[in-house]
């Protein structure tokens, strides 16, 4: 039975995976920093990977490693997280003879003038020549990232959108089963992109989330100004990779 590593594993989409990965038969464990009960398939194995604290116990006997664990917008520690601990791990999988490293990324990363994307690629050439085999999965936004986003403003009353910014928001459960299926696959030595199954502008998300929340507010077109509004003018939060997700952003708004 081929034994699967997931860190992150009590994230959006950790949860989402070790759900598919459990369900698909895979010995399957998690890292955690601090202790959690076994159950639905899971072993849960306290880690830290900003310390190193556990990493290689829990790396040991791992045939695949998937590394979901990521602490954007908070600094230093995001670095420690992303970059000291991308790397205490992949000197671990080297020790232990991992088969399989999985890193999941951000499509748009290496395009976008943003501190997080720019240290999601950091992390990226570190998994490329971190001398255990290798995916990495760059992802679109997920539906709820966006969803909260949408929340948030309007609580203040109005949406603001740059109508020119096209969005391909992705649902974690199709994201976490083309993770499975990377994981069945193997190492393809390459950057994968995967997206939701529909392209809109954000001004199109914010007039169907409205609708379908039966809400009244507001949407402020406005330009996202500088280089980061190009970056997202020219579509580099989308991609043309196939296969894509199935869930639409009308799908996940009205599912209960």
């Amino acid at each position: 039975m081929t034994s699967v590593l997931v860190t992150g594993g009590s994230g959006r989409l950790g949860r989402a995976l070790l759900g598919v990965l459990a369900g698909a038969g895979f010995d399957v464990r998690a890292t955690s920093r601090t202790a959690r009960p076994a159950g639905d398939g899971v072993r849960w194995l306290v880690a830290d990977l900003t310390t190193g604290m556990g990493v290689t116990e829990a790396v040991a006997g791992a045939d695949t490693i998937v590394h979901l664990a990521s602490a954007p917008y908070k600094g230093r520690y995001t670095l420690r997280v992303e970059l000291h601990g991308t790397s205490l791990l992949l000197a671990a999988a080297r020790e232990s003879g991992a088969r399989h490293l999985v890193y999941t990324s951000i499509v748009g990363a290496d395009q976008v003038p943003w501190g997080y994307f720019r240290t999601k690629v950091r992390a990226e050439r570190l998994v490329r020549g971190g001398g255990a085999p290798w995916t990495i999965v760059r992802l679109t936004q997920f539906h709820g990232f966006v969803d909260q986003a949408l929340r948030g403003m309007a609580r203040l009353g109005v949406l603001v959108a740059d109508p020119g910014i096209p969005a391909q928001p992705v649902d974690v459960a199709d994201a976490a089963a083309r993770l499975a299926s990377v994981v069945r696959r193997g190492p393809g030595g390459e950057i994968e992109e995967y997206g939701g199954p529909q392209t809109l502008t954000m001004a199109e998300a914010a007039e169907t989330w409205l609708r379908v929340r039966g809400l009244r507010r507001p949407v402020l077109r406005m330009r996202v100004p500088g280089g980061l509004g190009r970056a997202f003018r020219a579509g580099h939060l989308a991609t043309k990779a196939q296969p894509t997700g199935e869930i639409t952003w009308e799908d996940y708004l009205r599912r209960p």
